[in-house]
């Protein structure tokens, strides 16, 4: 079963054993890998933002990889890569910077990471502090506009609230692209309930996140199996069978036992398959994934 994973920091990492390469993927039966900008530096956060951009250009020209700016550019039979930045700050509180990040190929956005920035506040803080702010809400307005999905990972619960109205206002999706289920592990980079139903009725999705600090205390291969199936089955419960999908995390966090790398992705869509039956798998493996594509045009 072929498969789309809307997070990876392959992209960014330079050095190590990676999780996420050309063969990996082509084991793994990867449909579509999200490659994100990871920009942490406090400075320089649009400069950073440009050159990993270049970076993604360079890597799938050399890899065989095919660069997706629209829906129609997703095709069978290739290894489609998708560009997005983690951490919203790479705009650097600019309209003009987010559309030249656009202009630059990139079609999703994490608006915030793990410390506040121009666009709102993050999951490490309360969310009596705010969500988005007046420039938090202009962008996502002009992400709408041009076709770029907000993406709330990372975010509080009022940035994710901020962001869903907006985005239903617009008739645009969002997603959370690399979270799982606060009530199955209490972590503040997991989603309540209200988050996770909340992005179904705006038609988004939730990707499956892979890190164990995530997931589960119990950080064996059989303990981390069970608690990926544990969130999937609650996120499928809470949000309905159009909302979950795969958000890896692959290259941003430790390998996990259960599936340290991107050729072991067919394990996980195996035991989806035993656990809730094909069509909700391939739901989660692609489907769910494929249609929030769609909005890019």
């Amino acid at each position: 079963m072929k498969y789309i994973d809307l997070h990876s920091d392959a992209l960014t990492k330079r050095e190590g054993v990676f999780q996420v390469t050309k063969d990996l993927l082509r084991a793994g039966g990867c449909f579509l890998q999200c490659f994100a900008a990871f920009i942490e530096e406090e400075d320089r956060r649009f400069e950073r933002a440009l050159a990993l951009c270049r970076r993604f250009d360079a890597m799938c020209e050399k890899e065989g990889l095919r660069p997706v700016r629209r829906f129609s550019d997703i095709k069978e039979g290739s290894i489609n890569a998708l560009l997005t930045v983690e951490e919203g700050g790479a705009a650097e509180g600019s309209i003009e910077k987010l559309e030249r990040l656009f202009s630059c190929g990139v079609r999703m956005m994490t608006l915030t990471w793990n410390s506040p920035n121009e666009i709102g506040f993050p999951h490490t803080s309360p969310s009596d502090m705010g969500g988005l702010t007046s420039f938090g809400r202009a962008c996502v307005e002009r992400m709408c506009a041009l076709k770029m999905l907000p993406d709330v990972s990372h975010g509080n619960c009022r940035l994710l609230f901020d962001t869903a109205k907006i985005c239903r206002a617009k008739g645009f999706p969002l997603v959370a692209s690399h979270s799982n289920a606060r009530a199955v592990y209490f972590h503040t980079r997991n989603l309540t309930d209200e988050g996770i139903r909340t992005i179904a009725n705006c038609g988004g999705v939730v990707g499956l996140n892979f890190y164990q600090n995530f997931l589960s205390a119990d950080g064996s291969e059989g303990g981390q199996r069970a608690a990926l199936i544990a969130h999937a089955g609650h996120i499928l419960r809470v949000g309905g069978e159009d909302v979950l999908a795969l958000g890896s995390d692959f290259d941003g966090a430790p390998p996990n036992p259960y599936l340290p790398n991107a050729a072991h992705v067919p394990k996980l869509l195996f035991d989806l398959e035993k656990t809730f039956g094909g069509r909700i798998a391939e739901k989660i493996a692609y489907r769910n994934a494929l249609r929030v594509f769609e909005s890019l045009g």
